[in-house]
């Protein structure tokens, strides 16, 4: 009976580890960097979000030198004057904060200049992993990029290059 118990908990081991899970794992950040559209939608996002900054640093400075006029002449102002005078710094500075917000907030200018370039990229990439997942049959794919929990994974396992082939970047 024991011997019995025991083939067949063997038999059963065996039957499901021939249905475990392939499963394999993707640099996101190695892929994305050697998709070249990738860099350049990368540098635009860059060269805009500058000009931005500027362009609120400058009116930044205008509401600054405002203020350093103001407490320079606040002696010699009335009090229609003083009162003038702090209403249109108190509305540069509101100017500043609304345009900091209308490029940098959370649906921003940039946030939808970053979507509108980035999205179709993520996509292909997408695209091109879910390939190579239902080409050599795997379950899971990670990224090893975005999990902090993946201390060790062997190289062999890795499908990056594949995804970039997919792609039509061979490394």
């Amino acid at each position: 009976m024991k011997k019995l118990i025991i083939s067949l908990a063997l038999v059963l081991t065996a039957f499901v580890g021939a249905y475990a899970q392939k499963f394999a794992l993707v640099d996101m950040d190695y892929i994305l960097r050697n998709v070249p559209s990738y860099e350049m939608a990368n540098e635009q996002l860059n060269q805009v979000s500058q000009r931005w900054e500027r362009e609120v640093t400058e009116l930044s400075k205008e509401a600054e030198t405002m203020y350093k006029n103001y407490q320079a002449e606040m002696i010699f102002l009335t009090d229609d004057q003083k009162k003038s005078r702090e209403e249109e710094i108190v509305a540069k500075e509101k100017q500043v904060t609304d345009l900091r917000y209308k490029y940098f907030g959370p649906e921003g200018e940039l946030f939808k200049k970053r979507q509108s370039l980035m999205k179709p990229i993520q996509e292909d990439v997408y695209n091109a992993v879910k390939a190579v997942s239902e080409e050599k049959g795997y379950q899971v794919i990670f990224d090893r990029a975005s999990s902090q929990s993946i201390v060790f994974a062997s190289p062999k396992i890795d499908v990056s290059n594949e995804v970039l082939a997919k792609l039509g970047y061979s490394k």
